[in-house]
């Protein structure tokens, strides 16, 4: 198998749901990443093989297979094709595990993966037009709503309203420490967009954490998903808009055009968990997925764990064993936001300009999704 090398990834700036993104179209928004993507890594757009873009409400503007028509707007010759997948909140970090398989077995040679969401436009659950689900699946299992799924995992592992309003906190804290601090500064692409008086501006600074917030404030909300339960809008993650890509190629074609590689893709998996549960998929995979790579939580220098509700790091973190310090060290998407097919090239984007800038050798990447499966990737920065 072939060395699959990270050469390049950008992100845009994450807009709150109906925020500065509002009136930018997702195709577009993905379209201008490409090609900020494509314009980093100093590659022709020629060269690429395929474009795999995740995308979780694929109807609207998102329909009609938005990798192929991001693409086409972003300049790429007709021949390069696009597909759009959908592994729920993972599904951009799906497109990397699909472009490194892509990549390694010899098929391909340079692969975009990437995701879009548009929130704002295109809201959660349009796509499904109200439809029911089958009855045969329902006999089967109890399926609930994330939220509900949120509050049971909280029961579980005994996680106390303050702990998670607390870890809510600290992530707006850390977001916004790292903002001020220019930690994102690197991995964003500015997006021209049109503000409410209908005057054009630069948007470039993520616009979900809260200056505002305080441990007073979060204790303030009213539960949203149970009367009596724990689970509020401050400490679940937010409905965003955003896009992200990631560049892959082999080792031996990055070394050919002369591009010097930033990671590598060490081990990858995925797995299935309890679809009533729904959010603990994350541990199972870490477990694998360290298991692939023959290393261990400790020999990892950072973790991303997705923030869809604060109760899913923090039964990760009491799992694992793995070191709260390392986790999600600039906030995540309870401050930062989640625009959920673009959250895992995002993600992957900020680990790898974090081990950058702190010198760090290996990430871990994991995030839980719908109907009860999650992703879990390693690299090794270069």
């Amino acid at each position: 198998m072939r060395e699959t090398v990270i050469v390049a990834g950008v992100r845009t700036p994450v807009g709150r749901r109906k925020g500065s993104l509002a009136s930018t179209r997702p195709d577009e928004l993905a379209a201008l990443v490409l090609d900020e993507l494509m314009e980093r890594a100093g590659v022709a757009k020629e060269e690429t093989n395929d474009v795999i873009l995740g995308c979780v409400t694929q109807s609207g503007e998102q329909g009609g297979n938005i990798a192929r028509t991001a693409a086409l707007i972003g300049g790429f010759p007709v021949t390069v094709p696009g597909v759009t997948i959908d592994r729920q909140c993972g599904s951009s970090q799906q497109a990397v595990h699909f472009a490194s398989q892509a990549v390694a077995s010899g098929d391909m040679d340079v692969v975009i993966a990437g995701g879009v969401e548009s929130m704002t436009r295109e809201p959660m659950f349009s796509n499904m037009h109200g439809a029911k689900l089958s009855g045969k699946l329902t006999s089967q299992y109890e399926i609930i709503n994330q939220g509900l799924s949120a509050e049971r995992i909280a029961s579980k592992w005994k996680l106390s309203r303050e702990i998670l309003d607390q870890f809510a906190y600290d992530s707006h804290q850390k977001a916004m420490q790292a903002i001020d601090g220019g930690r994102f500064d690197e991995e964003i692409v500015p997006v021209s967009v049109m503000d409410q008086e209908g005057n054009t501006k630069l948007f470039s600074i993520d616009e979900g954490p809260r200056p505002e917030s305080t441990l007073d404030a979060l204790a303030g909300l009213k539960t949203v998903f149970d009367e009596t339960g724990v689970i509020t809008a401050g400490n679940a993650s937010q409905m965003s808009d955003g896009a992200s890509a990631v560049l892959l190629m082999s080792k031996e074609k990055a070394d050919a055009l002369g591009v010097k590689p930033l990671a590598k893709i060490v081990a990858r998996t995925v797995v299935g968990s309890d679809p009533t549960l729904m959010l603990t998929g994350p541990i199972e995979a870490t477990h694998q997925v360290l298991k692939k790579a023959g290393l261990t939580i400790n020999d990892m220098d950072l973790y991303e764990v997705n923030e869809a509700f604060a109760p899913v790091p923090l039964a990760w973190l009491a799992e694992t064993g793995a070191d709260p310090e390392k986790l999600n060290v600039n906030g995540g998407a309870i401050a930062l936001g989640h625009p959920l097919g673009a959250t895992g090239t995002k993600l992957l984007v900020s680990l790898m300009h974090e081990l950058k800038h702190s010198g760090g050798r290996y990430g871990l990447l994991a995030i839980c999704e719908g109907m009860g499966m999650a992703n879990a990737t390693i690299i090794e920065m270069i």
